[in-house]
């Protein structure tokens, strides 16, 4: 089995896309298709329904997709060991993020912090909140990302960004047109939800009470690209946080809508052990987490796209104006 073929798989399950998949790793979408199709041929089994949008994994796929995590955690470490056998150890950065951070959203911050310092190892892995906490605690990440940290006596948390939670419809929906709306506007529309134990969806249960809405819950996943997925196949609105929807904004895939008369976000924080001092090279990662991703390269090309006069025009995401999204410590 080739471990390229492997880690396609796996980015196409986290990222919920072929497409966005193949766009992170640099390849086209047909290869990343043609290494999940190998995978089934070599398994005889089918690893993804793809007849379903979003797509889902099967029964298989599941055992296959943590499975391959494992493996290719582990091929990692051992890889490592032969460096330090050989004498070419490196600095690494380990992070553990959840899943609706987005693939996408920390690739732009990997990809800058190796142009950096490129003799530097960076490790990220995607996981439920409660495993995030737990590899910190237990000294097998440096960083988690997490959304409404917690307090916890072991660990620091410091604010990363406060994202704007939007209403994320269907371009074909009646609320697309709108730059907002009365948040009593979506009452008793089909909803895309995260799973209910996941925090998020607890505070959006709690702010959807609040004001007195009551929404038809049809999908709940705990990924946010299959939200995605499923709001662009018109299965249902969502709210969803704003930063995650912009390569689907900008390419005209969904539309956001400002909800009037509520202020709701979710805080994204950083936390890590309680330690006297942090390694230089970790300390060096959250410099970067704190730079505007519209200074890279590569955020500048999907956030910007230049008009037949030479001029730039600003995405439709310009059209929020909720501050900077980037918490400066």
């Amino acid at each position: 089995m080739h471990l390229r073929n492997a880690e396609l798989f796996c980015d196409v399950v986290v990222q919920g896309s072929f497409s966005k998949a193949a766009e992170v790793r640099r390849v086209s979408q047909s290869a990343a298709s043609q290494a999940v199709h190998a995978l089934e041929k070599r398994l005889g089994a089918q690893l993804i329904d793809r007849s379903k949008r979003p797509f889902e994994l099967t029964p298989a796929g599941a055992i296959y997709f943590d499975g391959c995590q494992q493996l290719l955690k582990s091929f990692e470490q051992v890889e490592e060991q032969v460096r330090r056998a050989v004498g070419q150890t490196r600095s690494r950065v380990r992070i553990a993020a959840i899943y609706s951070v987005g693939l996408a959203q920390m690739h732009d911050y990997v990809e800058h912090f190796q142009q950096l310092y490129p003799d530097v190892m960076v490790t990220l892995d995607y996981l439920h909140p409660d495993e995030v906490y737990q590899r910190i605690c237990e000294n097998q990440a440096d960083l988690g990302l997490v959304s409404f940290p917690k307090e916890e006596k072991d660990l620091t948390s410091i604010l990363w960004q406060e994202q704007p939670m939007v209403l994320v419809v269907h371009p074909g929906h009646p609320l697309a047109e709108r730059e907002s709306c009365p948040v009593d506007a979506i009452e008793d529309e089909p909803f895309v939800a995260f799973t209910s134990e996941l925090v998020v969806r607890q505070k959006i249960d709690r702010w959807l009470r609040k004001a007195g809405v009551h929404v038809q819950l049809i999908h709940e996943f705990d990924n946010i690209e299959n939200m995605k997925r499923a709001v662009e196949a018109g299965a249902g609105i969502s709210v969803l946080p704003l930063p995650t929807v912009a390569r689907e904004v900008h390419d005209q895939s969904l539309k956001v809508v400002r909800l009037e008369e509520v202020e709701w976000s979710r805080p994204i924080g950083i936390i890590q052990r309680k330690q006297k001092t942090t390694p230089d090279m970790v300390s060096k990662f959250i410099e970067v987490l704190h730079e505007d991703p519209a200074n890279f390269s590569s955020a500048r090309r999907e956030s910007t796209e230049v008009t037949a006069s030479g001029r730039s025009r600003s995405s439709a995401m310009d059209a929020f104006s909720f501050g900077p999204l980037i918490a400066r410590e």
